[in-house]
């Protein structure tokens, strides 16, 4: 069994807002599209090429099911440049003992960011990992 991410999805109360950022903060292509039989707006994220996976957004209906997560890493070349334009865009960056930015061993330099709609996710900027 694999058991690997293969889409996420991300909430947001105000859907255009937030594919804005994402196609301007990381540069994600993002395209509505129908969901036959389902009965809501959705928009395909692809991501880029490379290791990595594709999600999808859409708005949240209520308190009910309302989700303020998108607990997934990216993989970034620049964590410095991606953090600077999360900011100029909306975004928010959510330090972590006083850091913007820290150091995990073994693995890079990792921050953790808040969207436009209040959803959090990281950013890894690689030193001696690398993806497979």
């Amino acid at each position: 069994m694999n058991n690997r991410p293969i889409h996420f999805e991300i909430q947001a109360d105000n859907a255009e807002r937030a594919k804005k950022f994402y196609e301007k903060a990381l540069g994600w292509k993002i395209e509505k599209t129908s969901m036959p039989g389902v009965g809501m707006d959705y928009w395909m994220i692809n991501t880029g090429e490379g290791p990595g996976i594709n999600g999808g957004l859409f708005k949240r209906e209520d308190a009910t099911g309302k989700l303020n997560s998108f607990d997934c890493t990216i993989l970034v070349d620049d964590l410095e440049k991606v953090i600077t334009t999360i900011k100029a865009n909306g975004g928010k960056i959510a330090p972590w003992q006083g850091k913007e930015k820290w150091e995990m061993k073994g693995l890079g330099w990792f921050s953790r960011a808040v969207d436009t709609e209040g959803n959090v996710f990281g950013l890894l900027q690689a030193t001696d990992w690398q993806p497979k």
